[in-house]
């Protein structure tokens, strides 16, 4: 998806940026992830990031035991910008961000705010810069059966048309992004090095929920 700003490269994005801690939330390089903000700390960080005028959060996965307060951090995010607000009227934040790239935590940062704010490193991921790179190494044929055989045993229906027409990324990384998979899957398919690399583990991954359905007695795709 086109944003307003451009971003070319590692250094037109802040090395620290706000972190929203999220199990099973994955922002991919173009993606778009719609979020409901509640909670005052991160009213409080959507409201920086508008003031401070760079309108980016780090969208991360909570790592280990969640009970621990502060939860400890995976060391891969995506860095993504807030191209939509509403105001809900009862206090709530509807936004959006688009994914701008991925990055690595180099160290969490002691800090006065309530969220957390981390220094990051894009370096490891100066691919993502380019939109669409790798595309036309992806078995996009063997993502559309696997895509159809999940649709298929769970009884449910898709907009064939759209997904036809989408451009290989977006399909790629959009179904990554919507895959009702765990965190170490989502966190799997974040860390792929590159767009086949993710296609193909989105693949592998949906064939083993799909043999599980089968060997808890469901019946066989045809």
């Amino acid at each position: 998806m086109p944003i307003n700003a451009r971003y070319r490269g590692p250094s037109d994005l802040p090395a620290i940026i706000p972190v929203f801690p999220l199990a099973g939330a994955l922002l991919l390089p173009r993606g778009r992830l719609p979020l409901n903000i509640f909670e005052p700390r991160y009213l409080a960080m959507i409201d920086d990031a508008l003031r401070d005028g760079h309108r980016l959060i780090g969208m991360i996965q909570p790592e280990g035991d969640r009970d621990i307060e502060p939860p400890a951090l995976f060391r891969i995010g995506c860095v993504g910008r807030i191209t939509q607000l509403a105001e809900s009227g009862d206090g709530r934040y509807i936004i959006e961000l688009t994914g701008v790239a991925r990055f690595r935590v180099e160290e969490e940062l002691e800090v006065n705010t309530d969220y957390r704010q981390c220094r990051v490193s894009y370096m490891p991921f100066n691919d993502d810069f380019i939109a669409r790179k790798g595309e036309d190494e992806v078995d996009r044929e063997a993502l559309l059966r696997a895509l159809t055989a999940f649709m298929k045993a769970n009884e449910m229906q898709a907009d064939w048309n759209d997904i036809s027409q989408a451009p290989t990324e977006a399909l790629v990384n959009g179904l990554s992004m919507m895959s009702p998979y765990g965190t170490p899957e989502k966190q799997a398919l974040l860390e792929a090095p590159d767009l086949k690399t993710r296609a193909e583990l989105l693949v592998a991954i949906t064939e083993i929920e799909l043999a599980k359905k089968n060997i808890e007695g469901e019946p066989p795709l045809q």
